[in-house]
């Protein structure tokens, strides 16, 4: 029986990933790298260090910088992402979110943000949904990112629900995979191929219906 539901935070709540391109390129140009939109998709969901090697690599200068002056890199890239973030309201919900948020404290399913974004906090503020949520998996405390099944695990542990009664929703392909390893059940957002191993698959947020949603994880 499905009591939880465990949510990542950008392209399923909200779509930051703009931001994060606009201030990954900027500080990519700063450096010396260029990077484009096809690049950043590999940025999607994995942490601020390791999306911060990827580009590193990408411009070969993975060797260019101590671990210290990576880590200035990665601060200086938050910086200015956290300025674009300010501008965020409840209309930056992505299409049918609200609805199911609502509905799913209406049936008293417990539910957290499992984000890898330290940011989670701020923007969940700004989208005006705090206090529908019971808790946020904090991305420091975690030994391993996605698609490492840990954070989803802990989504669990903090409802004090078995992975097995948690649906965890993703729109990134690591993070179906950390879902799958968790043994909950896996709801996609996104592209047919890029969503191939969820449980169960919609293209937009839009098309999520938590009655559909309960329906097919009660069944698995």
């Amino acid at each position: 029986m499905i009591k939880g539901l465990i949510f990542d935070l950008d392209g399923v709540i909200t779509d930051t990933a703009e931001y994060h391109f606009l201030a990954w390129k900027s500080l990519a140009e700063k450096i010396g790298i260029e990077i484009d939109r096809e690049f950043n998709e590999q940025l999607k969901g994995i942490s601020r260090m390791e999306s911060l090697e990827l580009i590193l690599k990408h411009g070969g200068k993975e060797e260019a910088y101590t671990e210290a002056e990576k880590e200035e890199l990665a601060t200086q890239k938050n910086e200015e992402y956290k300025t674009y973030i300010k501008e965020i309201t409840p209309d930056d919900l992505l299409p049918g979110v609200d609805t199911l948020l609502k509905e799913a404290k209406e049936k008293n399913l417990g539910m957290v943000l499992a984000s890898a974004s330290k940011n989670g906090p701020a923007i969940m503020e700004s989208l005006e949904i705090m206090d529908l949520f019971d808790g946020i998996v904090d991305p420091a405390s975690l030994k391993a990112g996605k698609p490492d099944p840990e954070i989803f695990v802990k989504g669990a542990d903090m409802l004090n629900l078995k992975p097995e009664e948690c649906v965890g929703l993703e729109d990134a392909e690591a993070g179906i995979e950390s879902i799958n390893a968790a043994h909950m059940f896996s709801v996609g957002v996104g592209s047919r191929d890029a969503m191939k191993e969820a449980d169960y698959a919609v293209e937009s947020t839009a098309d999520l219906d938590l009655d559909t949603i309960l329906e097919k994880a009660n069944q698995d």
